[in-house]
């Protein structure tokens, strides 16, 4: 039997969380589990593409067809194949005059449909918390040490990079190569964010101008940022107003020590996109099982977007249990 992991917070230091809306959270919960799937009007009519114009053949299914059917993929974790035959059943069930895609159709779309935009809760200023975790893929080295049973100790994977919003709901995510540097995929999220951002939380993974640039712009007015300076930071020598607030958390560090700011600035925020990361990785997974990049960051767009359904059903309404 493996032994138990042991934490890394001291338990002096370790806050304890106690679920208030426990009851409408565990029907939430069922909700997830519910397979009841039903086809609307509007989904039936919309199924079969429409006729493009052009000369030559045309496509038979709509993208509304296909990311219906990668969607049921990727919560029930299926193959193309099998993809295919639960989709027919459930046409079947309902006693749809419908067509189903074949699982050549679903493999040669998903690299090119339109995968539906991230449906937002709200419009109103947010609270961004951002952070980033792998995926593994399954690319030629892994397929040639399970063939070979060889060890491949250089796993592939892509880098997944969710922004968080202070509901839970994902609100920008992307995929990227391995080697992208944090800091740079935050830029680009916060730049492509179309409502004011009032906080801005990270780790120290993007303490960096850029950052603080980007975010100069995204108000106003001017987000409260939490991301904690490296160890070895010091102030700015021309007290910019963009570095200002970077500069009172170093000296406000060097005062009461790192653990102390964290808990005066709230840096556990942060656990948002954490959490976030966690739910992708426990309802997808943690693999991907596209091979070809287009199609890895369709897969994760639909993905996220099962997410923020799931989300949208409860969530867990945690407070602080007092000593």
């Amino acid at each position: 039997m493996a032994a138990r992991t042991k934490s890394k917070v001291t338990p002096k230091y370790k806050t304890k969380y106690c679920v208030k809306n426990w009851a409408a959270y565990e029907a939430a919960l069922r909700k997830r589990g519910d397979i009841t799937v039903w086809f609307d009007e509007d989904a039936i009519d919309a199924w079969n593409a429409p006729a493009s114009g052009r000369a030559g053949g045309q496509r038979r299914y709509s993208d509304l067809a296909i990311v219906t059917a990668l969607t049921l993929r990727s919560v029930f974790h299926l193959p193309l194949r099998q993809t295919e035959g639960f989709v027919a059943s459930l046409i079947r069930i309902m006693g749809l005059d419908l067509e189903t895609p074949d699982h050549t159709t679903l493999s040669r779309r998903s690299r090119t449909v339109e995968v539906p935009d991230l449906v937002r809760r709200h419009h109103g200023p947010v609270h961004l918390a951002i952070d980033s975790t792998g995926l593994k893929i399954m690319g030629d080295g892994e397929w040639h040490a399970h063939k070979h049973k060889t060890s491949n100790k250089r796993r592939s994977w892509r880098k997944l990079h969710l922004a968080v919003d202070g509901e839970g709901f994902i609100v920008a995510s992307e995929l990227t190569e391995s080697s992208v540097d944090d800091a740079s995929v935050g830029v680009a999220m916060i730049e492509g964010m179309d409502t004011a951002i009032t906080r801005f939380t990270a780790d120290g993974a993007y303490d960096t101008r850029a950052i603080y640039e980007a975010l100069a712009t995204a108000g106003p007015p001017r987000p409260t940022i939490v991301i904690p300076p490296r160890r070895t930071a010091s102030p700015s020598s021309s007290a910019e107003v963009i570095l200002e607030q970077r500069d009172a958390a170093i000296v406000r560090i060097a005062e009461v020590g790192r653990r102390q700011w964290r808990k005066d600035a709230g840096a556990h925020q942060q656990a948002r996109a954490e959490n976030g990361m966690y739910r992708y990785k426990r309802i997808i997974g943690d693999a991907l099982r596209s091979r070809k990049p287009d199609t890895q960051k369709k897969e994760m767009l639909i993905a996220v977007n099962v997410i923020n359904m799931m989300t949208g059903l409860g969530m867990p309404d945690s407070v602080v249990v007092v000593a």
